[in-house]
């Protein structure tokens, strides 16, 4: 007896021409836009990828790290082990990993993505997400994003962690709610201050969408964002799902600031 598509020679004729249809007009938007390297922009043979110079300079977070922030070690120290910050200060979200290390090579790859409308690199990213965070992934029962204050998201047009989110959802089949959150202050800008600037700065700026609470609560949520840093923005976020009801929040982010060994330890 026919199984499959065979039984339905007209549905899978029509698929395969669909098939066909996608690759002929990924040849001809290739040939009319050449897909351009995501970070220097020089011609690259598909889309969404890096040339091989600028692949070479991407420093990814691989090794061991810290079990709590997946801060990278040298080498490593044990099952368990936790870097000199997450021992000082244990943070309020499980679990974070990042993809790669936030550095001069990759800050291109970031502000492309963040300020530059370069939203064709998530297809990207969500591959590299789905890697690096694969553990957390597997774990999570839903995906949601850092949000942005509304007159920061009418000036950007997108939320780049929204962004990511949906890359990672669409990858992996984990539900996707962008919106669990709400950013209800517009805090400045945190580059140049220091951790317990941050946690003042973001403090009372984020709260829960009371619609969405029946959806985590006594789950385990993954929160998508671009950068972590000192993590004061994850562990905002973090907090408000944990005392509205989530079981469990762990983090994972495109790229993360790696302190000087003689901070972490």
């Amino acid at each position: 007896m026919a199984t499959g598509l065979a039984r339905y020679p007209l549905v899978a004729g029509a698929r395969q021409l669909g098939r066909a249809a996608a690759w002929l007009g990924s040849l001809a938007l290739n040939a009319l836009l050449p897909p351009q390297c995501l970070s220097c922009r020089a011609l690259v043979d598909a889309p969404s990828r890096l040339c091989a110079a600028c692949w070479s300079r991407i420093s990814f977070i691989e090794g061991p790290g810290c079990a709590v922030c997946g801060y990278p070690f040298d080498y490593d120290i044990g099952e368990g082990a936790l870097c000199g910050a997450c021992a000082r200060h244990r943070p309020r979200y499980d679990r974070a990993r990042s993809v790669l290390r936030y550095d001069e090579a990759s800050r291109g790859l970031l502000l492309g993505f963040k300020h530059g409308d370069r939203t064709e690199a998530a297809r990207a990213y969500g591959q590299w997400l789905a890697r690096a965070g694969a553990e957390l992934v597997r774990d999570a029962d839903l995906i949601t994003a850092v949000p942005l204050h509304r007159w920061r998201l009418l000036k950007r047009r997108y939320n780049q962690s929204a962004v990511l989110a949906q890359a990672l959802g669409r990858l992996t089949g984990k539900p996707v709610v962008p919106d669990l959150l709400q950013r209800v202050r517009a805090t400045p800008s945190q580059g140049g201050l220091n951790f317990r600037q941050r946690i003042r700065n973001v403090r009372g700026a984020f709260r829960v969408k009371p619609k969405r609470l029946a959806l985590f609560a006594g789950r385990r949520v993954l929160l998508i964002d671009d950068v972590l840093t000192t993590g004061a923005t994850a562990e905002a976020c973090a907090l408000m799902l944990r005392r509205n009801g989530a079981a469990a929040v762990d983090v994972l982010t495109l790229a993360r600031v790696v302190r000087p060994a003689s901070d972490a330890i």
